[in-house]
């Protein structure tokens, strides 16, 4: 093989490596693929110029390695940002239950003041992960560009069975 060939078969693993996981988000994937891209062009420099001369070899150990540190950079954005989902496809998550357990009552929800004149006041809510609900404290959101409505998560009915849908932006 040559270092065209493996370069962009270590790329395309990497963007497959992420791209179906269930609670990846934008961050994730795109960090996944841009530490794939630098560390395939590190490690093929680095392989090139080491004794043995092996520029593949080095641009497939550096598109792993890069894409499993740029995919843990991107998820831990993601983490912490809450993911962007901008349609009810997106949202729609692989819980898929006969009936769905009920939430717990709703905590108080205090709002504070809004944080920009275009935010979105998401109320708390409970989420659910497939073993069971955590609270989400509300929030003032920004909604992406040519999105202003938030659809609450919730639980839709398709056929004879529930499926969980995350909350997610609509324009």
């Amino acid at each position: 093989m040559n270092t065209k060939t493996i370069f962009s078969l270590a790329l395309a693993l990497a963007a497959l490596g992420t791209g179906g996981c269930v609670g990846n988000g934008p961050n994730t994937e795109r960090g996944a693929l841009g530490g794939a891209v630098l560390g395939a062009i590190a490690g093929g420099a680095i392989g090139n110029n080491s004794g043995h001369g092996n520029g593949a070899h080095g641009a497939l150990i550096g598109a792993a390695a890069g894409a499993v540190v740029g995919g843990t950079m991107g998820n831990q954005v993601d983490q912490r940002n809450g993911t962007i989902y901008r349609s009810e496809r997106e949202a729609t998550t692989q819980v898929v239950v006969e009936s769905p357990p009920p939430p717990p009552p709703p905590r108080q929800v205090v709002i504070v003041e809004r944080t920009r004149p275009d935010a979105v006041w998401i109320e708390g809510h409970w989420e659910f992960d497939g073993r069971g609900y955590f609270w989400v404290n509300g929030y003032w959101d920004v909604p992406p560009p040519e999105y202003r409505h938030y659809v609450a998560p919730h639980w839709e009915r398709r056929g004879n069975v529930h499926v969980y849908i995350r909350g997610y932006w609509r324009g």
